[in-house]
């Protein structure tokens, strides 16, 4: 089944549930693949329905992060549910050991020694770890293990 029709299946049980918080999460997802698939002219592949679908779980996230700041608690909780509601559509995540073991197999494939080679590790890294790992959490651990 393609991510489009579990986002359609999904928001007809949240309708059917009277879910409204659901119904309205899926709604935005299902309009993001949608967009998607209007700018790219065809149907979305697997990696690219994840891209969109880690665009969406980012978006959450730093807004869970400014409400944070700001204190904000009415609107904590509901970015806190909209980020599990996103969580289901997105591939399992990989731990922070998970993403060293990738990020030490590509420096030792390039043979890199220090930050120079940052951006080339960064480039090789990134499409292994699509949709599995934040950026921000494969930034850190390059740099980590270029700076030993």
């Amino acid at each position: 089944m393609s991510l489009l029709q579990q986002l359609t299946s999904d928001m007809v049980s949240a309708m059917k549930n009277r879910d409204k918080e659901t119904l309205d999460v899926v709604r935005m997802l299902k309009a993001a693949v949608q967009n998607e698939q209007i700018e790219l002219g065809h149907d979305l592949s697997a990696n690219e329905e994840i891209a969109v679908m880690a665009r969406e779980y980012k978006q959450r996230k730093e807004s869970l992060e400014e409400f944070e700041k700001a204190g904000r608690e009415d609107l904590i909780n509901q970015a806190k549910n909209e980020l599990a509601i996103v969580e289901k559509y997105m591939p399992k995540q990989l731990s922070k050991d998970e993403v060293t073991k990738i990020v030490k197999e590509v420096i030792d494939e390039l043979n890199a020694s220090s930050m120079k080679n940052f951006g080339q590790v960064m480039g090789s890294v990134m499409p292994k770890v699509q949709g599995q790992a934040d950026g921000k959490l494969v930034n850190q651990v390059v740099k980590e293990q270029l700076s030993k």
